[in-house]
């Protein structure tokens, strides 16, 4: 049995995840069902996993703690990240839990938990809660002695029709796209959706596979999509697609096989947006580009800057109304899709904005993507507070204008730089951007030998 220091640590700033079964047991899973039911008080719960090899006993384990808590669980089997939210806001259940580690190794499993209406847990709202449930084990009977009942549902027909359902499919048009599955859910939930569209799909390991075979489903590390790359150019695509292990974040690339980042996407999944919905907010998080809101409010709309990472993004979308919202890490995130984050409704979206345009990816993106980045780089430090206080103090000094919404900020009128603290472990990770292309090496070097001093 896992020891309860163990439990607590497997409890992150916006989900549950660990090393199986050094670090994530059936046991652990149990005690996580009872605690979200003890906390949330959910009459029903949606449970789907991804397709790694520990998910099914993990699964099983998830769901007899929440039954024996009290509730109704309906399982959804194999579905994606954003199939799960999906089910929770179309079909009305109180609670959903995703089992997937997302992009790790394959020796992970997590779990990720939202409410009612797809509203994601945060440590500062449910997860620490239920952490401490889970760690203290002791958990009352249902007061009327119930448990659960179980079922079974297929939404993957209900996920499809909705994603098509916005956009306008009629302006597709013909395409062909190379779409790496990296052996995740993705191979599994876009195929009903790009039948149905007029596209030529060229796919890239859809076979569901746990293990990760080929290479992990980790598209923003550039090894993970070196052949997605290849591929789009020897075979002519017009767009490559690569999506992580749960399908809920995606990357793309251009016909001239370029990695496009997630902030990128951002701009041109916005231009799509504002197209529709004149004057709409728009939430960027601070490690995208500057050409982000520059973007969003040349055309009109109002970009709004949040920290980075799901729960405050889909929460400061739902405070301010906002259609839309993009990570440079590549998650999107969509008013009408629950304020949920979907990579394979991104690339329609985007697919919708190059068929209108009746242009090559790179050319609806050129005039958007003016600047030189760095690309996240992390390092290991010994005191990441004093490093950030460090360099803080240095900068402040020069000049810049320094910002802490979500570790420092730093600010030049042609250059800036983000640094930021990890979650889980002690590093700071560092992202660079200049308006000279060929500023960006200097900069980052610049920085970079203050973090490693």
């Amino acid at each position: 049995m896992t020891d309860d220091t163990t439990i607590a640590s497997l409890f992150k700033a916006y989900d549950i995840r660990g090393v199986v079964p050094d670090e994530l047991t059936p046991d652990t899973a149990y005690r996580i069902g009872r605690a979200m039911v003890s906390y949330l008080a959910p009459d029903a719960v949606a449970v789907g996993r991804d397709m790694r090899a520990s998910g099914e006993a993990l699964s099983a384990a998830l769901i007899d703690g929440i039954r024996d808590g009290g509730a109704d669980v309906t399982d959804l089997g194999l579905v994606s990240t954003d199939a799960l939210y999906f089910a929770v806001g179309r079909y009305g259940f109180p609670a959903g839990v995703m089992i997937t580690a997302s992009h790790n190794p394959a020796q992970y499993n997590g779990f990720k938990i939202c409410r009612e209406e797809a509203r994601a847990l945060s440590m500062d709202e449910g997860i620490g809660q239920i952490r401490d449930l889970a760690v203290a084990n002791t958990f009352a009977d249902p007061a009327d002695g119930r448990r659960g009942d179980l079922t079974q549902r297929d939404v993957l027909s209900d996920y499809a029709g909705f994603m098509l359902a916005q956009i306008d499919r009629a302006s597709i048009r013909p395409l062909k796209i190379a779409i790496d599955a990296g052996n995740g859910m993705a191979g599994r939930m876009t195929p009903p959706v790009f039948d149905q569209l007029p596209v030529e799909v060229v796919p890239l390991y859809f076979e569901l596979d746990g293990t990760f075979p080929n290479h992990e489903a980790n598209p923003i590390e550039p090894e993970n999509t070196a052949e997605l790359r290849r591929i789009v150019v020897e075979q002519g695509c017009d767009l490559g697609v690569a999506f992580d292990g749960d399908a809920d974040r995606m990357f793309l690339i251009d016909e001239k096989g370029e990695f496009i980042g997630g902030d990128m996407t951002t701009a041109m999944v916005s231009v799509s947006i504002l197209s529709k919905n004149p004057g709409a907010s728009i939430v960027y998080n601070l490690v995208s580009s500057r050409s982000v809101p520059e973007t969003i409010e040349r055309l009109g709309g109002t970009a709004i800057r949040s920290r980075v990472g799901h729960s405050f993004i889909k929460a400061l979308m739902r405070d301010r109304d906002a259609v839309f919202g993009g990570e440079h890490s590549g998650h999107f995130y969509f008013r009408d899709n629950w304020y949920a984050d979907s990579g394979l409704l991104a690339c329609l979206k985007v697919l919708e904005l190059v068929s209108v345009a009746n242009q090559p990816v790179s050319a609806v993106l050129a005039p958007l993507d003016t600047r030189a980045r760095s690309g996240e780089i992390n390092s290991e430090v010994v005191d990441p507070a004093r490093t950030l206080r460090t360099i803080e103090e240095h900068y402040a000094a020069a000049g810049a204008t320094i910002d802490h919404l979500d570790g420092l900020t730093v600010g030049f009128p042609d250059w800036w730089f983000s640094l930021r603290s990890s979650n889980t472990q002690p590093l700071l990770r560092l992202n660079v951007e200049t308006d000279d292309r060929d500023a960006i090496r200097g900069r980052t070097d610049e920085v970079m030998a203050m973090i490693r001093a």
